[in-house]
């Protein structure tokens, strides 16, 4: 069986949150929801200041905290690894959010649109996927990968930054990426699993 996950190379981002924009089209998410971010940080002294980019989106952890806390079961993970919710029983307690180490989860009780003259043609649509109430996160566009494409966010990305495959697979690409790269998990220590992985500067 397969386990989907994601290579990111830090050397590459530049920070241009082309991922970001994408994952919002695609996914349609709401005014201040985000499932895919860029978090930046400036580190040194000047003159040699410098600006770090650390790419965030669910880790879609193989031991995920977020399925433990969910008194529904609404949070669960499909037969690839994939996290996911159903929002018919999520009750938007939001414990996941809460016991979530990668700080992916948001709550979606967001009523309006971008715009004060009210929603668009585009957003009466697309709204329409994200209930009231419940907690959201990035899904890996599993609607996409069930077409044969990749997550919106890897399609996306302009230095090509990003990969997608099995991490089961030892010839996949991500596989050979991060042995050969050294690819690392965050907050590994956790023991969460995460099936996303970076590439060191």
């Amino acid at each position: 069986m397969a386990r989907w996950g994601m290579v990111i190379d830090l050397s590459k981002c530049i920070g241009c949150n082309a991922c970001t924009v994408s994952c919002k089209v695609e996914n349609s998410t709401k005014p201040g929801i985000f499932w895919n971010r860029v978090d930046d940080d400036e580190f040194g002294e000047y003159p040699a200041v410098r600006k770090r980019f650390l790419p965030r989106l669910c880790m879609h952890c193989e031991d995920a905290s977020c399925i433990e806390v969910c008194p529904t079961g609404a949070s669960y993970k499909q037969g690839e690894g994939i996290v996911l919710i159903d929002y018919d029983k999520c009750i938007g307690c939001r414990y996941c959010i809460v016991a979530c180490p990668y700080k992916a989860r948001q709550f979606n009780n967001v009523k309006k649109g971008y715009y004060a003259t009210g929603l668009t043609p585009n957003e009466k649509i697309g709204y329409q996927g994200h209930k009231l109430g419940v907690t959201e996160k990035c899904t890996f566009c599993i609607h996409l990968l069930e077409k044969g494409k990749e997550p919106a966010c890897v399609r996306t990305c302009i230095v090509e930054a990003r990969w997608f495959g099995d991490l089961e697979d030892p010839h996949s690409e991500i596989s050979q990426l991060i042995r050969a790269r050294h690819g690392f998990q965050l907050l590994i220590e956790l023991g969460n699993n995460p099936a996303v992985y970076y590439l060191p500067e």
